[in-house]
């Protein structure tokens, strides 16, 4: 796990095992298969994500094959920022948004206490562009305002395989593309113990 502390706010970028994004891939594909399944993990009306297809992958699914991966290292991110234990982990949702040619997120937060986002497919050549600088297909991190010796910004280029984990306030976007294929990737949000939450517990 590297930790990063681009401007306060501390974000963890972590790598998936190629085993758990084979399986998550294959669940959605089994999903996007049966038309009875996919209209009931429509996740798309609760989200603000401007994007062909938001999906809630079951409970049952993710406690099998991805919960204890992503407690293990939200545990992890906690006490390398705060250098405490969190007593509590508790998964409030869990998505997977399919991103495709000219489709973006806008700029929002989310709720619970530590949000994050995980990388699935990614087309080739996704920030190519007729410009410098290469923000196609990426993610933006926003926090206050640009000034001397602080950024506002901190931009990722996903691969397969990345796990971002930040703070649930962490303002950020996902850019549009302007390449063929599917940007896949699963967003989740987690609360904690308030203990470990509080900031102004001793």
């Amino acid at each position: 796990m590297k930790v990063l502390s681009p401007f306060g706010p501390k974000i963890a970028i972590i790598k998936i095992p190629k085993n758990i994004i084979n399986k998550i891939n294959q669940e959605v594909d089994v999903i996007l298969d049966n038309k009875k399944r996919l209209k009931k993990s429509d996740y798309s009306n609760k989200l603000v994500g401007q994007v062909k297809q938001e999906i809630e992958l079951s409970s049952k699914f993710i406690k099998k094959n991805l919960l204890n991966f992503i407690n293990i290292n939200v545990k992890k991110y906690i006490k390398k920022c705060t250098k405490k234990n969190t007593k509590k982990i508790s998964l409030r949702n869990l998505w997977v948004v399919r991103q495709f040619k000219n489709e973006y997120n806008p700029i929002h937060f989310h709720s619970g206490n530590i949000s994050g986002v995980g990388y699935l497919k990614i087309p080739q050549n996704i920030t190519q562009s007729r410009k410098r600088l290469k923000t196609n297909g990426t993610i933006d991190f926003i926090h206050g305002s640009k000034s001397f010796l602080n950024n506002s910004l901190f931009n990722h280029n996903p691969k397969v395989g990345d796990m971002i984990l930040f703070p649930n306030y962490l303002m950020h976007t996902a850019y549009p593309f302007k390449r063929d294929g599917e940007r896949r990737s699963f967003s989740f949000n987690i609360d904690i113990d308030k203990k470990t939450f509080d900031i102004f517990h001793g």
